[in-house]
């Protein structure tokens, strides 16, 4: 019997020692204090060497900005690919383009109006510094240059995300709707691939310029480290702006995010999706209406095509913008001129009805032209009515209008008459 016991208190011994061996015990010790397989250890130091061959790393040198600055951006890729850097505002803006093109094959012309109200203030997609040779062809397109064309070329269609989601409305319009400014009646929505191609299109006719969207900054080296060194001009729009590093559709680093920061003077727009220093345009539009008011059309004739050079304003903010502006310098403008009796309120009430009429009208067949569009046909207005003003001018015009000359005398006369009541006796 003892002889029993004794072969099973050894046969246990035995057992017990095997398991612990065999790392039966290793299980519940993990829960507290867990042994990493060697699996599990070679995983852990790929990790500590850099990124498998299925991802990317990111990080930025700051998380914020004074009116803009420079953002350092470096990381690991996998070795042998070409890495983009997308950036873009968490701040959106309204995009619209009036599509009146021909079609390629029918020769119709579809008059669809897309606008989204999801445009990033700020898009940019940075590409390896080695495609700068393709993106300077690009440029030399001009205005024909083509975002979707653009981004086949240096490779980057894969990288372009952020704008690509955003809900686009489109309206179908006609011919005679158009030239009145109507929208529409609004469409079924888009499937994501038209969506996409549409965003493209709307990003052209938001920023225009391909140094806006596109730029060649990122350096790429052998091992798969890249450094992106990326500019943030002056005057974009305040808040969050995000940054993503990536390979292909999949290859995606996290989103890092940074803040652009802005004080006054300056003044963000929100519709216009750009921020500006306060007393450029206060002085400006005090000289403007000074001369505006003079010339009896207070300023806006003058205002519109000035704000649409120095500043990087939308004409359709620009022409919305100017109207309240000019109804002040109108304002102070008809009180002044009621007190020395130059206005004729009969004349002056038959134009207005007139003006409301194309107070409708106007605002929504500025959404439908290009910025281009505006210029040309503002450009021409003025000159003709430069033209004539020169023309009135002219010894021989004057010679053959003797009414005109005795209304200016009128009204001289009378000018004359109110400045000398108004001297201290």
């Amino acid at each position: 019997m003892k002889q029993f016991w004794g072969s099973m208190v050894i046969a246990l011994s035995a057992t017990l020692f095997m398991l612990y061996q065999s790392g039966a015990f290793a299980e519940k010790q993990g829960a507290t204090n867990p042994q990493p397989t060697v699996a599990e250890a070679a995983k852990t130091e790929e990790k500590k060497a850099g990124p498998s061959a299925d991802s990317i790393t990111a990080q930025i040198d700051k998380t914020s900005l004074s009116n803009g600055g420079t953002i350092t951006v470096t990381g690991t890729a996998p070795p042998g690919k070409p890495v983009f850097v997308e950036i873009w505002a968490d701040k959106t803006v309204r995009a619209s383009r009036f599509d009146s093109d021909p079609d390629k094959e029918t020769g119709k012309r579809p008059y669809i109006f897309y606008m989204s109200e999801e445009m990033p203030a700020y898009y940019k997609l940075f590409v390896p510094a080695e495609s700068k040779e393709t993106l300077e062809n690009i440029k030399k397109e001009g205005k024909k240059w083509s975002v979707s064309k653009a981004l086949k070329d240096l490779g980057a269609d894969a990288a372009y995300s952020a704008p690509a989601t955003i809900k686009t409305n489109r309206y179908q319009t006609t011919l005679t709707g158009s030239i009145i400014g109507s929208r529409g009646e609004l469409l079924p929505a888009m499937d994501a691939k038209e969506n996409k191609k549409r965003s493209m299109q709307l990003l052209k006719a938001r920023f225009r310029s391909v140094d806006k969207v596109l730029g060649a900054g990122v350096v790429v080296n052998p091992d798969g480290t890249y450094k992106a060194e990326i500019k943030i001009r002056e005057g974009l729009a305040p808040g969050k702006y995000n940054v993503v590093a990536s390979v292909d559709k999949k290859i995606r680093s996290q989103p890092l995010i940074f803040e652009n920061n802005i004080h006054f003077p300056l003044l963000y727009l929100e519709n216009a999706g750009t921020s500006l220093n306060l007393f450029g345009p206060l002085l400006l539009t005090l000289a403007v209406s000074i001369f505006g008011v003079l010339m009896g059309a207070g300023g806006g004739f003058i205002l519109n095509p000035l704000l649409l050079t120095i500043w990087p304003l939308p004409h359709t903010v620009v022409a919305g913008t100017v109207m309240p502006t000019v109804l002040f310098a109108q304002g102070s403008g008809i009180y002044n001129y009621s007190k020395i009796k130059f206005i004729s309120w009969k004349l002056g009430t038959v134009i207005g009805l007139s003006m409301v009429l194309g107070g409708f009208i106007g605002p929504k067949l500025t959404e439908l032209i290009t910025l281009d569009q505006f210029k040309f046909i503002f450009g021409w207005i003025l000159l003709v009515l430069a033209g004539l003003m020169v023309w009135q001018t002219t010894p021989g015009y004057l010679a053959k209008n003797k009414k005109e000359q005795s209304i200016l005398k009128e009204f001289q006369k009378r000018a004359a008459e109110e400045a000398a009541k108004r001297k201290p006796a």
